[in-house]
């Protein structure tokens, strides 16, 4: 997968196709809330096993049920297809 940054208008464009993601601080951003603190740290893993089959690590932050994930390729400087693929991917589990 290319990691080559992606256009503002690109970046509207997948956007308007994954359900609850949106551009903060020029990275893709989701909050997610679980029931409990086992739940969400059961999704971290699930996502942790995603992207590292990717080779792409996302900023994962927990606070008892609530997951936030924020996508950005540091190599590409910004958000790239990648992101995109992983949020997919994190919008399937």
């Amino acid at each position: 997968m290319p990691k080559a940054k992606m256009t503002d208008k690109e970046i509207a464009a997948e956007i308007s196709q994954l359900s609850d993601w949106k551009v903060v601080e020029a990275k893709l951003h989701r909050e997610f809330k679980f029931s409990n603190f086992v739940e969400a740290f059961a999704f971290i893993t699930k996502v942790a096993i995603v992207a590292e089959k990717m080779d792409h690590h996302p900023e994962l932050f927990n606070v008892y049920s609530r997951v936030v994930i924020d996508l950005t390729t540091h190599d590409a400087g910004g958000i790239s297809a990648l992101d995109i693929e992983l949020a997919k991917k994190i919008n399937k589990l």
